[in-house]
């Protein structure tokens, strides 16, 4: 096969895409970015330290609040380089093994995520539900194994991607639509059969995040339907004001990742810009809001946190 028809696999790159048009105010629009990273990496660091530091908030729902405050820490550094560098020094250009590897910690962290916020819908279910037996059920060797588990389901599922995507011969027109690679995008940049890839992409979605998605709403209902027993509105209120900081978390992750996964699979080329747009909000938007959202609706950590800044 000629050069002409064929990029060789170890000299091929892809080229990363910002906002198109707007290129003369990349400078401006990297501020924002700037402060989103700024603000993610610190807010989440500061969930993490409140945490290992307060003996009083040792408790599952705060043990899995730090897991989720780590993956969102993982999942700001992963797009960071590639985002900023496009929009702080027009730096498009991503090497194979370089964008794989991208693939790999932004689905792995992404499953993760979802992990997270199921094991947090559990924590909110056996605690409404059942708690006279919270502390039973949620002691802290199984909390941790728990934690452990679902991290290694979303390692493993993810690890054989960059494999699958490595296998292929890509054309010469690799301009990716995000400013950091997908697997459903960059599968599309092959010049092979990629019916493998996009089966078990889809299964994989389905069985993390789908069948994560179901079980949340289904603990929704649960608790909501033992809230309704209860026999006086201002406890129902308040039992229900414990799941408002998880329920803006879920809303948050899965809104933008629902919608992200079936733009790439259905969407057209007028669904572009939209597609860029959720893209940023399904990566970025989850870790700036997550320790946000968690500061101010849980009554210690806040309490913990403004200690520490007075002090």
């Amino acid at each position: 096969m000629s050069a002409t028809n064929d990029t060789k696999f170890n000299s091929a790159v892809f080229l990363l895409t910002g906002i198109p048009g707007q290129e003369d105010a990349y400078l401006w629009i990297s501020v924002p970015f700037c402060l989103m990273y700024v603000i993610s990496i610190t807010g989440n660091s500061v969930i993490l330290f409140i945490i290992k530091t307060d003996p009083s908030l040792h408790e599952p729902m705060y043990i899995f609040l730090s897991m989720l405050a780590i993956t969102d820490l993982a999942l700001s550094i992963t797009t960071m380089p590639t985002i900023l560098g496009i929009y702080l020094f027009n730096s498009r250009e991503i090497g194979l093994d370089a964008c794989f590897a991208q693939v790999f910690f932004i689905h792995s962290l992404s499953l993760t995520e979802s992990s997270m916020l199921l094991l947090m819908a559990f924590d909110r279910f056996v605690a409404i539900c059942y708690p006279l037996r919270y502390a039973s059920i949620l002691t802290p060797p199984r909390v941790a194994k728990m934690g452990l588990v679902f991290v290694l389901r979303g390692v493993v599922l993810v690890f054989p991607v960059p494999f699958l995507l490595k296998r292929f011969q890509y054309c010469r027109a690799n301009v990716l639509s995000h400013s950091y690679c997908l697997h459903q995008e960059v599968m599309k940049m092959a010049c092979s059969d990629i019916t493998v890839n996009s089966i078990y992409g889809l299964s994989v979605k389905l069985l993390t995040v789908g069948l994560d998605s179901l079980l949340i709403f289904l603990s929704y209902v649960m608790i909501l339907k033992t809230v309704l027993s209860i026999a006086s509105p201002r406890e129902c209120l308040r039992t229900l004001n414990t799941c408002v900081s998880h329920l803006c978390a879920v809303l948050l992750f899965f809104t933008p990742e629902i919608g992200l996964s079936v733009i790439h699979r259905f969407g057209n080329s007028s669904s572009h810009l939209l597609q860029i747009l959720l893209g940023y909000v399904y990566l970025l938007v989850p870790p700036l809001m997550n320790p946000i959202v968690y500061s101010v609706k849980s009554k210690h950590l806040r309490a913990r946190i403004i200690r520490v800044f007075i002090k």
